[in-house]
Parts: structure tokens; C-alpha cells; sequence
């Protein structure tokens, strides 16, 4: 006896948000978050319950500037280019729908993803127009310091030391290949891209390398936090406002 499976048509969505006011990305009860409005409001369009997985998860107050989704849906009666119109003119101002292609059903946007870009922002001088999109820093740092430290990042994969407490990971393993602050101006970044990311790891990492920054660590002290696996070695963590995902890297497969 044959066993027939029906797939349904699965669409990929690439967007954008400022994650000021809402509860980080994840669907949460008696919280606000990004993918309850997307999911509810892609419900109301199309006249069908839409359950929305996202590439990964931002915390409360992080903002993303490419980040992706899919969804599986029984019928789409409008055209993708009509459905993103409909969708920016539904949903509040801080989020954007750039494009929604239809993908492969097996196609995963968290699964399938090669990379993801991090940046975190520190403005030096006060600026009211970046209150909520970077940490405001005026103290003096050791950049080239703070660089050799991120070095050490490349030579482990285990960033327990760095990870948020009592998460639900099945591993702590990471693999980051790159780490550098640069300065522009008033401006200093932090771009970091791994394989994946665990719950406030970049943020305690640049709390750590601020700490290193400040001559208050060594810049070999980095190596023994990672290596002691606790986080309570590591430096705090900096506000979620200042943090980004800026990228994420699905190889070869264009998708918008």
C-alpha cells in the first residue's frame, strides 16, 4: 500500500525590523514580538492560520537588518509582489518586507543557513539620534588590544563561557571565522560571523573585549574565559540596543 505525502507550497520572506519595541523575535505568551505580528497579520491577508520559523532568534531590543523566514501555506491567492505590498501596509513602521519567493518544501531559512553577521555599535561622543541603536561609550580603548583578543576566538568552538544561562541547546559549539572593531569617526563596530550564535554570546563578548579594551583584562584572559566554561569568568554583557544581525549567508542559493 502506497502512502501519499501532500506538501504544501513553502515561501521564504526576507525582512527587516528594529527590534526597540518588541520581546526579541520568538513567539512568547503576554509578549510582543516580531513573529507574532508578522504570523498574525500574514493570518489576516490570507485568510488562512500561518505559522512562521524564522533563520534564528533575536533577544528583546535587537534589531536586524536581513533576516529571513518561511512559511508553509494550502493555497496563496495573491501574487508575491502584491502580497508585500499588502503586508508593509499592514504592519507597524519599524518592520519592512522586502521580497517573498517561493522556495523548495524542504528548505529550512534556520537550518540552511551557512553564516550569520553580527554588528554591535558604540557611538564615543552623546548623540540623541542613536539613543536606541548603539551603546554610547566616551571612555578610552585599547582597539588593537581588543583585536588581538578577538584572535583567539578563531582557535575554539566551545563558547559556553559566553552563552546565556540554563538555555536549551544541544551544544554550545560555535565557529567563528571572523572578529574585528573597527573605528569610523565617532563610531566604533564590531562585525562578527560564525555558523550560529548562542543566546547573548555576542553581547558577552563584547563585554568581555570592552573589559580588555579598558586594561582592566589581559588580552590573553579571553583564552582562559573560553577554556573555563563558565560565564560568570567572562565580562558583561552590553545593552541589546547596539546589536544588529546584519547578514545571513545562504551560499549559493539566491533567495532575494
Amino acid at each position: 500500500m502506497f502512502r501519499f505525502i501532500i506538501t504544501m507550497p513553502r515561501f521564504i520572506i526576507k525582512l527587516a525590523y528594529s527590534g526597540t519595541n518588541y520581546h526579541g523575535w520568538q513567539m512568547q505568551d503576554n509578549a510582543h514580538s516580531v513573529q507574532s505580528e508578522l504570523s498574525e497579520k500574514l493570518s489576516i491577508l490570507t485568510k488562512q492560520k500561518v505559522s512562521i520559523t524564522g533563520c534564528g532568534r533575536t533577544d528583546t531590543g535587537v534589531h536586524s537588518r536581513e533576516f529571513y523566514a518561511h512559511f508553509d501555506i494550502d493555497k496563496l491567492d495573491w501574487n508575491t509582489k502584491d502580497l508585500v505590498y499588502k503586508l508593509n501596509s499592514f504592519l507597524p513602521y519599524d518592520i519592512v518586507i522586502y521580497g517573498i519567493n517561493e522556495v523548495s518544501s524542504e528548505f529550512n531559512t534556520r537550518f540552511d543557513a551557512k553564516s550569520r553577521t553580527y554588528r554591535y555599535y558604540l557611538t564615543t561622543v552623546k548623540d540623541p539620534f542613536k539613543e536606541k541603536t548603539s551603546y554610547y561609550y566616551n571612555g578610552k580603548l585599547d582597539l588593537e588590544n581588543m583585536n588581538r583578543a578577538c584572535e583567539f576566538l578563531y582557535d575554539y568552538t566551545d563558547f559556553t563561557s559566553f552563552s546565556k544561562l540554563h538555555t536549551q541547546t544541544a551544544t554550545n559549539n560555535c565557529k567563528i571565522n571572523y572578529a574585528l572593531f573597527e573605528i569610523f569617526d565617532n563610531e566604533i563596530v564590531f562585525t562578527i560571523t560564525a555558523d550560529r550564535f548562542l543566546r547573548n554570546m555576542v553581547r558577552a563578548i563584547v563585554g568581555t573585549l570592552l573589559e580588555i579594551g579598558k586594561g582592566k583584562m589581559q588580552v590573553e584572559a579571553i583564552r582562559d574565559i573560553i577554556i573555563a566554561k563558565d560565564r560568570s569568568k567572562a565580562g558583561f554583557s552590553v545593552p541589546a540596543h547596539g546589536l544588529f544581525l546584519e547578514k545571513v549567508d545562504y551560499g549559493d542559493l539566491n533567495i532575494g
